[in-house]
């Protein structure tokens, strides 16, 4: 009994080491299979990268440049390659700068501009310069300095645009190297100091008062010009009238020297008779008219007429 006993114990702990040791290679197996596993998604994971719309990614492999990854998805190479800079490519506004300038006629001013620009190529941006806002900004107000310098005040006032698009083009120049685009340059505003509003403020009022009185005396011109080409005109249909009523008494002076050749002088006697006729009728006729003198042949020169008439 003891001897069955002895060997079936032997045989159970056999047994035992056997499962351990299936067990164990069993296990390491699994361990072996769940790292790999948990390697390759690692791996995928490190090795694919999504970029947004808005965003381009610079990679570098062991510290150098490696790619910018555009939008969409991108493959790298797990363990080497890595994303060290994530750069937004919409376009940005610095803030509002002011700076003091002073115009080629001595007048200082105070400039407000405003600048928008967007990176286009990431890897001068990150690569070569560290602030990019500040550089700008910098460069902005030499510019505007440069340019106003060689302006006169009210050139900076009415040729706002012809400067806005001479700092926007010198700006585009020197940011180029960095990677910027430069997309809109603004002048908000061109301050003056007070003692420079009272001064232009004076020069404006005499400016009007000088305009009132040109316009006032350019009226008074005009005024005497349109009268003297109303007399002038008056004259000329005075003289028109006249040489109208020359060339009727003309006509009517040929006419009675044609009835004097033809029919003789008794022609002229009645003419003069109907003209005395014609009178002494006008002279009757006259408002107020009371008393009439009449020459001592106006009955003789009534008969000669009727006689003529007659044909005696």
């Amino acid at each position: 009994m003891r001897g069955s006993r002895l060997v079936n114990g032997q045989d159970i702990a056999g047994k035992a080491v056997l499962m351990d040791q299936f067990l164990a290679e069993f296990g390491g197996q699994n361990i072996l299979f769940l790292l790999l596993a948990v390697f390759i998604v690692v791996s995928i994971s490190a090795g694919v990268r999504i970029v947004p719309q808005s965003q381009k990614f610079v990679v570098e492999r062991l510290g150098r440049l490696r790619v910018v990854l555009g939008p969409g998805i991108n493959f790298i190479v797990p363990f080497l390659d890595r994303v060290r800079h994530r750069v937004s490519v919409l376009e940005r506004q610095l803030p509002a700068m002011s700076q003091d300038a002073i115009t080629s006629d001595n007048v200082l001013v105070q400039v407000e501009t405003s600048v928008f620009y967007r990176i286009i190529e990431p890897e001068k941006t990150v690569y070569r310069i560290r602030d990019v806002d500040a550089a700008i900004s910098t460069t902005v107000a030499g510019i505007v300095r440069s340019e106003i310098g060689r302006m006169e005040l009210d050139q900076v006032q009415a040729n706002r645009s012809r400067l806005i698009e001479a700092v926007r083009d010198q700006v585009a120049q020197q940011v180029d190297d960095w990677g910027i685009e430069v997309t809109r340059a603004e002048i908000l505003d061109v301050n003056l100091d007070q003692a420079t509003r009272n001064a232009m403020l004076q020069q404006l009022n005499a400016e009007r008062a000088r305009r009132a009185q040109v316009t006032e005396a350019e009226g008074t011109k005009r005024a005497v010009e349109l009268n003297a080409d109303a007399e002038l005109y008056a004259a000329e249909q005075a003289a028109k009238a006249r040489r109208v009523s020359a060339d009727a008494e003309a006509y009517a002076t040929r006419a009675v020297a044609e009835a004097i050749a033809e029919n003789g002088l008794e022609a002229a006697q009645y003419q003069v008779a109907l003209k005395q006729v014609e009178a002494l009728n006008k002279m009757g006729s006259a408002a107020g008219t009371q008393t009439i003198v009449l020459p001592a042949n106006a009955l003789d020169a009534f008969g000669d007429a009727f006689k003529m008439l007659k044909g005696k």
